[in-house]
């Protein structure tokens, strides 16, 4: 099993930064791996979306019911796609008036070693660059 875990440090509030992840819509907007992402359900705390992974040759969906706790914390957990674990992450701690911290952690396993070797290396790099990713969007979307 795959894990990764990132760090970030940035001048937005934790809520800001809890509201991008969160916006699960608007991901094939800045995601350049993302060409799609739908929320099929949604309550006050729970979140099942689905998100195409477009990269190169490889096309794969994979769906994730994610547990909310607003402004705090964002846990995903796979429901369905090529992954046989994937489980993850968002946490996000208000620094005073100064920003917030990210800690994003997220552990997955494929289905098979076919998959595992054609997508691994591409998933990877995805969870390596996604702190980066948001912080990117939060300078351009709150600046």
């Amino acid at each position: 099993m795959k894990k990764v875990l990132k760090h970030a440090l940035v001048p937005f509030s934790a809520s800001q930064m809890y509201a991008l992840v969160n916006d699960i819509e608007s991901y094939a907007d800045f995601l350049p791996w993302c060409d799609k992402s739908i929320i099929l359900e949604q309550t006050d705390t729970d979140v099942k979306a689905s998100l195409n992974i477009a990269y190169g040759s490889i096309n794969k969906s994979f769906t994730t019911l994610n547990k909310l706790t607003p402004e705090t914390k964002i846990e995903m957990q796979l429901v369905d796609g090529p992954f046989k674990k994937l489980h993850g992450e968002w946490l996000f701690t208000q620094l005073g008036d100064e920003g917030c911290k990210i800690n994003f952690e997220l552990e997955f396993e494929f289905k098979n070693k076919l998959l595992s070797m054609t997508m691994g290396p591409v998933f990877s790099q995805i969870a390596n660059t996604l702190v980066d990713s948001f912080s990117e969007r939060a300078q351009k979307v709150y600046t």
